[in-house]
């Protein structure tokens, strides 16, 4: 669901919402397959595609993906697992973030996967020692911190201190780097420039830029390029003033610098990461009103779902609080929208999900939606808040909802707690 339509596949939501309870997610597989195969159209046939599981774990979601081609990037060992799991050959993903355990690092030697993107020095040495201590090679990318940045992220990577990678400069300080770790096997180089890009220009010059760093970078530390991971950070429009990205002006200029790189480099694989451009339109929160009231003359509106379940709907990681996409869903109104605060059922005064939405006169019972709520959902929130566990999430595929996860129960949160009788 894009735009607020009361249907999924031919189900109306508030069928779903009878029949597996609210709050609830649901995940359009149409949607997912319409995302990934129009990029999949457009852009280069030597860029590969790897999911990343951070915007949205759930196995069944990533199995849909993977069905299409999407590889997958993962950053933790449930991620890893959950990749093998849904079917992911282990030679189709990475293993990225910037302080990954031994265990961690154990796991990704042992399911052989394509290469573990080292993020510092210190990670190296030990990722070399379990590799030589198994006598295996460990493959290798190396994240760099680039000296440079690219205007028109919604995160900027690059140019500043960061916790993830290794400066540029530190590393072309090191030209002996993979003989001081011979147990690894440095095969490329990755970079993240930045996150929720809208602007193809900006997508091309990073990547156009990526390409040259990786090129000084194997050429100083005389090492090959055998996978180049230039990152992704495409972004979806949440808000108002915001537009798609142009996926045919992204070809145009995306796809001649790829072919420049493959040409001189025929024989190295080329990665894009992405995460939020997959899922997140594929994705609505559904959430329903308990309790209507006004307060110093302001609509509230309490519903049964909130900030626990969808942190990047109160603007989790952006400077300004800006509304998620909302619609009311299973009844037609024809009263004007009118302003609405949308508050969740916790005890604090930041579960608001929304702030004077225009939504018509509401009543007790009514069904709305949070759009574009495919990434960053529930496993990116507090979801353990006030003892409220998980929501349930549906996947429709082929006209048919199907639970991809039961909603928590007070039983499951307290299972693994211990009592310690007084």
């Amino acid at each position: 669901m894009t735009d607020g339509r009361p249907r999924v596949q031919g189900i109306a939501y508030t069928e779903l919402a009878e029949e597996f309870g609210t709050p609830l997610y649901v995940y359009d597989d149409d949607v997912l397959a319409a995302q990934y195969g129009t990029l999949r159209a457009a852009l280069h046939p030597e860029l590969e595609f790897f999911y990343s599981l951070k915007a949205n774990p759930n196995i069944s979601v990533l199995a849909a993906l993977a069905s299409r081609g999407a590889r997958a990037e993962v950053c933790s060992a449930a991620e890893l697992l959950t990749a093998v799991r849904a079917g992911v050959d282990p030679g189709d993903i990475v293993f990225v973030g910037p302080g990954k355990s031994r265990t961690e690092l154990t796991a990704a030697l042992e399911h052989g996967i394509h290469a573990v993107v080292c993020e510092s020095f210190d990670e190296l040495a030990l990722l070399d020692g379990l590799a030589r201590a198994r006598g295996i090679p460990a493959p290798v990318i190396l994240r760099v911190n680039p000296a440079f940045s690219v205007k028109g992220s919604r995160l900027t990577m690059g140019g500043r201190p960061r916790q993830f990678g290794m400066d540029e400069e530190q590393l072309l300080a090191r030209p002996r780097l993979a003989k001081e770790f011979p147990a690894t096997r440095i095969i490329g180089v990755q970079a993240y420039m930045g996150t929720r890009i809208l602007d193809a220009a900006v997508i091309t010059e990073n990547t156009r830029r990526i390409f040259e760093l990786a090129e000084r970078v194997g050429a100083e530390l005389d090492i090959p390029l055998r996978t180049v991971d230039v990152g992704g950070g495409l972004g979806i429009p949440y808000f108002d003033g915001e537009e798609e990205l142009d996926t045919a002006e992204l070809a145009a200029g995306l796809n001649p610098v790829v072919e420049e790189f493959h040409t001189r480099h025929p024989q190295t694989r080329l990665i894009m990461e992405l995460g939020r451009y997959l899922t997140a339109p594929a994705g609505v929160y559904l959430v329903r009103v308990r309790y209507l009231k006004t307060s110093r003359g302001e609509n509230f509106a309490v519903v049964d779902g909130g900030t626990h379940h969808h942190m990047a709907a109160v603007g989790i990681g952006s400077f300004v609080k800006r509304n998620f996409p909302m619609r009311l869903l299973g009844r037609e109104s024809s009263g004007e929208p009118v302003p609405w605060q949308i508050t969740g059922p916790l005890c604090t005064p930041n579960d608001t999900l929304g702030k004077n939405v225009p939504l018509p006169p509401l009543r007790t019972g009514d069904l709305i939606g949070v759009l574009r709520s495919g990434a960053y959902g529930p496993t990116a929130s507090p979801v353990q808040f006030l003892g409220h566990g998980y929501p349930a999430e549906v996947l429709v595929r082929d006209g048919r909802p199907h639970l991809v996860r039961e909603r928590d129960r007070p039983e499951d949160l307290l299972a693994r707690q211990h009592l310690i009788a007084p």
